[in-house]
């Protein structure tokens, strides 16, 4: 072992929610194996992180807020851990500084590395929606972003615009691919017939995008029922907004399955059909999962109007941005009702052309998204590794 070898790394992470604390905790375990030297690990973190080896200098929870109610109490404690987190990148001189989505919290906390240790190179985790809403924003991130590790395929060719070294690692959501065959299964161990009509429906994750989206889901539901006589329907859902789901599909004329468990969430998108779904997320996973969909949304009318005239992109679809064509239908604000997308679901759950053209429009997706090759958590340590040294390729 060389002189170089035997040098360790001290890498500083910056994670302010849960789902950072998962993409920071797969980043380490990368680094790990990818690196010829040492690495130490400090910086801010959740459990996840913390059982990697990542001391967090104060608990994650103290900044893993949500909404002006949450957050305006809190911001005396918020901004004295921007503080506490940026003298600590300023003492410890860390090799680099990876800040992992959050940026309300990591990008504060990344300008004032910047100012008061330029030498340290800082690399973002999870761009911000930029492409979307703060395009203006991309340009300011290039004063004290080094490089941006991309989970989308087209925002390193957006960045190269604004001058910011951009690199495409892949979407954590490539690791929650269904397992080959575990939609029949599912489908043998609940007594639904193998060929028979499955529609996933996903009303979304926040208690208010439920409210507003489950009667029309239902009307929708009701209507096609009505075609299909044998439809059976699941319904993934989350703890907190669990009861507000069972009270509203227990009156709809369908067997209704409600599933928690994330495994079985996996197999009823690969045992399904098609999908009616709330915009998010959600999207980007059926088309990963290669389920036909109708993606719809439905907020308080000046919320809404709002979202919809700021908006900088032809659609809210990443399936749609990212193959640069309206390949999902979507109905959103005045054309989210159960008429119209009963119209957009009827052709998915038949053999139809429309059908069949919406599969080949997903398996062209999941070739730009990159499902085959290295995961993305790997991806991105070679990303981070670059800065400071060659990578060797793994096999």
């Amino acid at each position: 072992m060389n002189a170089a070898e035997r040098e360790g790394i001290h890498i500083m992470l910056v994670a302010g929610e849960t789902s950072g604390d998962a993409l920071g905790s797969d980043l380490m375990i990368a680094l790990r194996e990818i690196s010829t030297r040492s690495i130490r690990f400090s910086g801010v973190g959740g459990p996840r992180m913390e059982r990697e080896g990542l001391p967090s200098i104060f608990p994650m929870s103290d900044i893993a807020v949500m909404g002006p109610r949450e957050i305006i109490p809190r911001l005396p404690l918020i901004f004295r851990r921007i503080w506490q987190t940026v003298r600590h990148a300023v003492d410890k001189k860390p090799d680099v500084v990876v800040v992992i989505d959050s940026p309300e919290f990591t990008h504060m906390v990344a300008r004032r590395i910047y100012r008061r240790a330029p030498s340290i190179p800082i690399v973002n985790y999870v761009l911000p929606s930029v492409w979307a809403w703060r395009q203006g924003r991309a340009r300011a991130m290039s004063k004290y972003i080094r490089r941006v590790l991309a989970l989308l395929p087209f925002e390193p060719v957006f960045l190269k615009s604004a001058g910011v070294d951009c690199v495409y690692v892949g979407h954590p959501a490539i690791n929650r691919i269904p397992d080959e065959g575990s939609g029949a299964r599912f489908r043998a161990a609940r007594g639904i017939d193998p060929t028979g009509p499955v529609l996933l429906v996903l009303p979304g994750s926040r208690i208010n995008e439920v409210k507003h989206l489950l009667a029309i889901f239902g009307e929708t539901v009701e209507k096609l029922a009505a075609e299909l006589p044998s439809l059976r329907v699941l319904v993934p859902t989350v703890p907190h907004v669990r009861g507000l789901v069972e009270a509203s599909v227990t009156r709809w004329p369908v067997n209704v399955e409600i599933i928690e468990d994330d495994e079985e969430k996996r197999a009823a998108f690969d045992a399904s059909t098609a999908a009616l779904a709330a915009s998010g997320t959600v999207a980007l996973e059926l088309g990963l999962a290669r389920v036909p969909m109708v993606i719809a949304y439905r907020a308080e009318a000046l919320v809404g109007w709002f979202a919809l005239k700021v908006l900088k992109v032809p659609s809210v679809v990443l399936v749609n941005l990212i193959l640069d064509r309206p390949a999902v239908q979507e109905y959103l604000q005045g054309r989210c009702k159960a008429d119209d997308l009963l119209q957009g679901l009827r052709p998915l759950m038949r053999d139809t052309p429309e059908r069949r053209r919406a599969l080949a429009d997903l398996d062209e997706f999941r070739v730009r998204m990159g499902v085959t090759g290295e995961p993305p958590s790997r991806r991105a340590a070679r990303a981070v590794l670059d800065i400071l040294e060659p990578v060797t390729p793994v096999e």
